[in-house]
């Protein structure tokens, strides 16, 4: 039986403090689609997108309606589209790019991703044409997103891989230039990437996944931010360990109301359900920021001393209390800090009190990594390289999902401002200290083996 209490808290929560279903994302296997005629794959990609995707817009209006939790993002992962590419020309690399975007278009959802290459530990032909179309494919599409895995725990660091794509990035922010390199911001490079993460951009069906399934985000920082002013202004002696039984507990009533919707999602689809990422997602409007939630806490200057530890209260309160909530948590689940998309982080950098040398210290214990950063656009492709190393290498050997969202910004120099619009935001281009100082350990190139927390069987 459901309490009163919570059922209260749940209507506060939709009325009140910008909860959300951020996003339904259906996972759509397209291996059987593979073939050597471009034409009749891409043909079948959209075929088969449509078959199986038709009717998931209308069926999360119709829940939007029922429930009054409004679904913001409805989206598609596909499987890596390296694998259909495989003994193709290059010029096939856009036609297929073409056919997911326009299949995307036409079953109505916002994005669609797995435009993926997976080269931890070496690179296939499809895999390379993948990459070194993106400059094309990203610039010519409108809903399609990539990501490229260099990395695993049991692995390593494909660090030619590295270098490929750092090079392919400059050449994005060139071929987009006029919208100041925005292709970037749909590109992430990933070191252990989830293969069930229903967040773009960089969602994608994994090998182990079913034929068909929908994997729910739920969000909702300002729940969360709410939660914590409340706590505080009953008791504003209240300790950190409070703290962190009410992110808990708020977190298990957003995790609850998530799976709810998600479940019926797949059921009217006739579809597998999957998983459940509860990660904080932030957009830049005010009251939906993540960076709000750490002044909640006491953190009135992000970036000042104690912020990592703040971002890893929060970030483990909050897998706590969904674990607690569900057994099909799964994704990423934690907590995002994507520079641009959060007004007081964009803030933040602007004001220099978050640099780039701190966020790389907030990744160590956040969702995901350094996420839509601006930087120079007269960057070197070595340093852009050392920093996906570094952060690829925190989640290498700490056993965790890190990723890199870096936008070269063509003509742009540090200090200046860039707007982007919608859901991806606004920012100040970032300094890169000491940007010269490694590149002859960048350019040696090779493979840095996997650590030995690897060997585990």
């Amino acid at each position: 039986m459901y309490r009163t209490d919570d059922i209260l808290h749940t209507v506060r929560m939709l009325q009140q403090e910008n909860l959300d279903l951020r996003t339904v994302t259906m996972g759509i296997n397209l291996l059987d689609c593979a073939g050597r005629d471009m034409a009749a794959v891409a043909k079948d990609v959209r075929a088969k997108i449509a078959r199986k995707a038709g009717n998931l817009v209308r069926i999360c209006d119709q829940l939007t309606t029922k429930y009054g939790l409004p679904i913001i993002n409805k989206r598609i992962a596909v499987s890596p589209a390296s694998q259909l590419l495989e003994g193709h020309a290059p010029e096939a690399a856009l036609d297929l790019a073409h056919a997911l975007d326009q299949a995307a278009a036409e079953v109505g959802v916002d994005l669609i991703g797995g435009f993926t290459a997976l080269v931890h530990k070496g690179m296939t032909p499809g895999e390379r044409l993948l990459i070194e179309s993106l400059p094309q494919v990203l610039s010519r599409t409108r809903r399609l997103c990539a990501s490229v895995n260099i990395g695993t725990t049991k692995a390593g660091m494909n660090v030619d891989a590295v270098l490929l794509v750092s090079e392919t990035l400059l050449k994005i922010a060139e071929a987009t230039k006029k919208a100041h390199g925005f292709g970037c911001a749909k590109l992430v490079v990933f070191a252990n990437a989830a293969e069930d993460n229903p967040f773009m951009a960089g969602a994608f069906l994994g090998h182990g996944e079913p034929e068909c399934v929908i994997n729910v985000g739920v969000s909702g920082p300002g729940v969360v931010k709410r939660a914590i002013e409340r706590l505080v202004e009953q008791d504003p002696r209240c300790t950190l360990d409070e703290i962190a039984e009410e992110i808990k507990h708020t977190a298990f009533r957003v995790t609850r109301t998530g799976e709810l919707i998600g479940r019926e999602v797949a059921e009217k689809l006739g579809v597998q359900f999957g998983v459940l990422d509860l990660s904080l997602a932030p957009t830049p409007r005010v009251g939906d920021s993540v960076g709000e939630i750490y002044q909640a806490m006491g953190v009135k200057v992000i970036g000042a001393p104690g912020t990592t530890a703040a971002v890893a209260l929060l970030n483990d309160a909050v897998k706590k209390g969904g674990a607690f909530a569900s057994s099909s948590v799964g994704g990423l689940s934690g907590a995002f800090i994507p520079v641009m998309e959060d007004h007081v982080l964009a803030k933040a950098v602007a004001d220099g009190t978050l640099t780039l040398e701190r966020l790389e210290a907030m990744t160590a214990v956040c969702s995901v990594g350094l996420d839509m950063i601006l930087v120079p656009g007269d960057i070197s492709s070595v340093t852009l390289s050392g920093i996906i190393m570094d952060e690829a290498a925190i989640g290498i050997y700490n056993q965790k999902t890190t990723a890199v969202r870096l936008i070269p910004a063509p003509g742009k120099k540090v200090g200046e401002k860039i707007d982007f619009g919608g859901l991806f935001g606004s920012g100040t281009v970032m300094p890169v200290n000491s940007s010269s100082g490694s590149a002859d350990f960048v350019r040696h190139g090779g493979h840095i083996p996997a650590p030995i927390q690897s060997l585990r069987n």
